[in-house]
Order: C-alpha cells, then structure tokens, then sequence
C-alpha cells in the first residue's frame, strides 16, 4: 500500500537554509525540494535572456542544420511537396485545361483508382476508357462519357490534380532555393558563437552582481528562501514537535495528488521484498494502487514454474543462506529474502512438475507412487496438462488485472468513467464465471442459458451504450466498436504469453535430462576415471542450465507483470520514489 504523506512547506530568510537542511538529514524523514524566488522583473528578464542564448547556442552547435526550428519547417514543407508531386506522377502528365474544354462539349472525364482484382474492362461498352498505369496491385484510368450520364465505373472517382507536375517541381525548386539560403544563414551565425559564449557569461557575470548589489540594498524583497518537502503522515506528531522546537516557521497539510508527493510503499513481510520489482517499472502515483501485493505471489509463482525444477530450487535456498551469511555476489546479498523465497516456491513447484535436477520424477523408480499422483502429468483435452495450466493461470491473471483496474479507475474518475470498463469486466470475468459453473455442472442449461443472455446484455450496454454518459449514442456505439477491436486483438496476444512459462520450464527439464544423459554416456566398466568425467559433465551443464534458468525465470515473469498484467490493470507508474535527506546523503 501507499503511505499517507503530509505536505509541508517552509519559509526561510536567506542565509538559513544550509543550517536547516542539515536539521532535516539528522530528522531522516523529509523528502525535500529547494527554490529561489527571483528579487524583481529586471532579473527575470536577464535570466530569461541568458537562458534564451543558451539554447541557441545548442542549437549551433549540434551536427547537421534540422535543430534550427526554422530549417525543420521549410524542410517539412519540402516533404509534403514531395509526397504531393509522387501521388501527381502517378497519373503521368496531362492538361487540365483539355478536361474542361471536353466538359464544355458534353464530355466527362473522371479518374479512377481500383484494386487490379476488380477492374472491369466491360465497362468500356458505356464509355472510353484510357489506362494510365497499373502497379502495387492498382489500375489508374481515365473514362470519358457523356456528361449528364451515370458514370459506368462503381467506384469513387480520385479528384483531378490541382496542380500540373512541372508546378510542383518548380515549387520544390523555390523550397530547395529557401534551404539553401537559410544554410547559408546557419553557417554565418555559427561564426559568431565564440562572441555569444563570450556575451552568454557576461549576462550570468552580470546577473550574479545584480542579484548581489539588490541583496544588499533591499532586505525584503526577493530575500526568502521557499522549500517543500513531504513525509510520512504517521510521524507527525514527532516530526513537528522538533521542528517547533527549533522555531522554523512552515505550513502542514494533508497531500494530495495535485502536490504529486513521493511514494513510499509499505507491504507485509512477504510483499516487502518484492518492492523493488515493483520500483523497476516505476512507483504509482499517489491515488494510484500499489501493485506490490498482487504481483509478489504472481512473479513467485511464474518464476517458479519457469525454473520448473526442485532441484534448482534447492540450489537458490543454498544461495540465499550463503548471502544471508555475508556473501555477497553481485550484490545479491540484500535480496537473501527475496532469493530464499524463489527458492522455496521452485522447491515445491518444480516437484508437482515433476522435474529434479533434470530427473524426470514420474519416471523415476525410486519415486513412491503418492508422491508421482499429486504430479502434473498428462493431457488435457488433448493438450499436455502444463501448458493448459499456465493458460489458465494466465486467464485469471489478466482477469483479475481488469477487475482491479475497474476498481481503482472508478476511485480515481468515478463511476461515469468507468463504465465501460466495468462492461468488459461483466463480458469477460462474467463470461468464464458463467461458463466454469456450466462445465462444472453447477448451473443447469437453463440457467445457463439466461446467464449468459444477462452477461451479454449488461455488457453491450456498458460497452456501445452507456460508455460515457451524455455523449452522443453513435459516438458512444463508435467508441465501443473500436474498443472491441482493441481487446479482441489485445486479449488473445495477452493469453498466448503465458505459454511462455510452461516453455521455459520444459526448455530446463530437457536441457538438464540432456546433460544426465550425456554424462551417463561416459560412465562404463572403471568405476574411478569415469565418474570424474560424469561428475565434471553434469556440474557443468547444470551450472549453465542453471544460470540460463535464472535468467529466463526473471525476465519473462517481470514481463508478464509488466506488460500483460499492468497494461490490463491501467497501471501507469509516473510516481517519484520517497527519498528522505539523511546524514548520509
């Protein structure tokens, strides 16, 4: 969850400051920021001024002249003549002024662009027609009929070209003609930057002995020092009591989104050590949810499934307790947690899958037969029983990321905003709800039947109808149309990435079964050299095995919560991270 933050804001007389940010970093609580308010209008134009000739010299001096405003828009003006003079050539050359004088003569002549699929040449019985060109899949042509009649061609006829293709190359010529010129115009300005790095620091020079000279005359004008800082709301009490203890003058209240306050999470024991993958994507924003508590037990569990081997697992248990003791390899000492956990969950995982460091277990002999029936073996209507599994935890998985974005967009917007959304989650979560209770017999065909009568009403409305209230209905049925689109595209990609658990965990059974039985091979009559062949063999390739497992079973997890499960639960994590001043800053 996020914590309560309280805004606090402070002011100072100049010369305080220093003294009071040392305060704060031995309080440890305070997220601060520090601003100067310019003394009169005279300084804000200087600094505007230097600020102005600062960019400009950037400008000059970056590679190539499309960084000169000016430039990139007769440039862009180049490309659409360019782009207009391409669509012109495409019906070659021809008078504009013989159309009109044909027209004047009862003649209609009307340019055609069709698909090759469907042009007709029947169509020439009621009229003349004059092919042009025919490429990309395209027939250009000119059909000439009586004006007044119908024309005989049943397509929308392409505009006649306003301007003829010698207009558009004398166009493009002035626009070259405009470049040039303001090239010429960039490099004679770049001559002068020396003279204007030189003019930029004697405005900065200047405005430093403004500022200073006004300082000294003035004791009220422009002589305060303005911070705003943040801390946790549970502290209050403490935190104020010191800062009225040392006589600071500041306002507190309750913050809010608009102050757009740093983010400090706080979760369970276990959701805890999740935060930092939470902070790899970027912290919420302050009425945004924390997504830490949903996605600790979904990343533990897909990168459980993804190592997909108990063997592996004990591995990770054995690291964590190394870095739990002070080893600490590429920084993983901090996360002995977070590693000690993963190791568990693949521990127990990898044995329903039935894989120990590459040893299949429903094969192995020595396996008592209760331990191989809790295993996940077969098929499933045809399909391994794996795979099936990680498509429905996928299904769920995206399921609860669209009811839960339902249920903070409504907090967020409102109802009105959301109803939509709450359509979908009626279609969708409804739908799978109305259809497990069938399949599991719960619900009768009948009742089957107006359920799902009910869904699709409720959703259809929400959906096409009622997605903004007030709007005008065509909008809204357009609105609904085109988001249909979007998830019917978008769902099916989503649910077909989580094929990757079950393949990664497979890819690892297999690679680990490759390596037992290449080192097997080496095994024979002498019982001493052989085994040391066996034993180098596997400690190699599990140790590979091992690490690419690691390496998969982080990433792709990461990207099942970030993009399938963030992207449907409407997660946008444009938070700033809560960093308190501290004495060790």
């Amino acid at each position: 969850m996020i914590e309560k933050m309280t805004k606090y804001s402070f002011i100072l007389p100049a010369g305080e400051g220093e003294g009071f940010l040392e305060t704060l970093a031995g309080l440890g609580v305070m997220d601060i920021t520090r601003s100067f308010k310019p003394v009169d209008e005279r300084s804000e134009g200087m600094l505007a001024a230097a600020s102005a000739l600062k960019d400009r010299i950037a400008t000059l001096e970056k590679d190539g002249y499309s960084s000169d405003s000016e430039y990139a828009a007769i440039l862009q003006e180049k490309e659409i003549a360019s782009k207009a003079l391409r669509e012109r050539s495409e019906w070659g050359e021809f008078n504009s002024s013989d159309i009109e004088g044909l027209a004047e003569n009862g003649v209609t002549v009307k340019l055609y662009e069709v698909p090759e699929k469907k042009f007709a040449p029947a169509w020439e019985e009621n009229c003349v027609l004059e092919e042009i060109s025919r490429e990309g899949g395209k027939v250009r042509f000119a059909a000439a009929f009586p004006s007044g009649t119908e024309s005989p061609v049943p397509f929308k006829e392409t505009p006649l070209p306003r301007k003829s293709i010698e207009a558009f190359n004398v166009e493009l010529a002035e626009i070259d003609a405009k470049l040039r010129e303001r090239e010429l115009e960039i490099d004679e300005e770049r001559k002068t930057l020396p003279e204007m790095k030189k003019k930029y620091g004697k405005i900065l020079s200047d405005l430093d002995l403004y500022l200073a000279g006004v300082a000294k005359e003035s004791a009220a004008e422009g002589h305060l020092e303005l911070f705003t800082g943040f801390a946790p709301t549970e502290g209050d009490a403490e935190l104020q009591e010191k800062l009225d203890e040392k006589g600071y003058f500041y306002l507190s209240e309750s913050a809010t989104a608009g102050d757009n306050p740093p983010i400090k999470l706080r979760n369970n024991a276990f959701a805890r050590n999740f935060e930092s993958l939470t902070g790899m994507y970027g912290m919420p924003v302050y009425d945004e949810m924390d997504p830490t508590p949903i996605l600790a037990p979904f990343f533990l569990l897909f990168f459980s499934m993804c190592m997909g081997d108990a063997g592996y697992g004990l591995l990770l248990i054995a690291m964590a307790f190394l870095f739990k003791n002070g080893v600490n390899i590429l920084g993983l000492g901090n996360h002995w947690r977070l590693i000690m956990m993963l190791g568990v969950g693949t521990t127990i995982v990898g044995f329903f899958l039935g894989t120990f460091f590459g040893i299949s277990l429903p094969d192995a002999a020595w396996v008592p037969q209760r331990a191989k029936d809790l295993m996940i073996t077969g098929e499933i209507a045809g399909f391994n029983a794996q795979m099936v599994l990680a498509l429905a935890i996928g299904v769920f998985h995206i399921c609860l990321a669209m009811v839960v974005k339902a249920i903070i967009f409504t907090r967020r917007f409102g109802l009105g905003e959301t109803i939509s959304t709450w359509g979908w989650v009626v279609l969708i979560v409804g739908g799978l709800t109305v259809g497990g209770f069938s399949l599991a017999g719960v619900l009768s065909a009948r009742a089957t039947k107006i359920a799902i009568i009910a869904v699709g009403v409720v959703s259809a409305l929400a959906i096409f109808i009622l997605n903004k209230p007030g709007r005008n209905p065509l909008i809204n049925v357009g609105a609904g149309l085109w988001d249909t689109y979007g998830m019917v595209t978008g769902l099916a990609g989503d649910v077909l990435s989580y094929i990757r658990i079950f393949a990664l965990g497979l890819a690892g059974g297999m690679l680990g079964s490759a390596f037992n039985s290449l080192a097997s091979m080496t095994l024979g009559s002498d019982p001493t050299w052989q085994w040391i062949i066996f034993a180098l063999i596997a400690l190699v390739g599990h140790a590979l095995n091992f690490a690419m497992c690691c390496l998969g079973a982080f990433v792709h997890p990461l990207r099942l919560n970030f993009l399938e499960f963030f992207k449907n639960s409407g997660y946008e994590g444009k938070g700033t991270k809560y960093s308190p001043i501290t004495n060790n800053n």
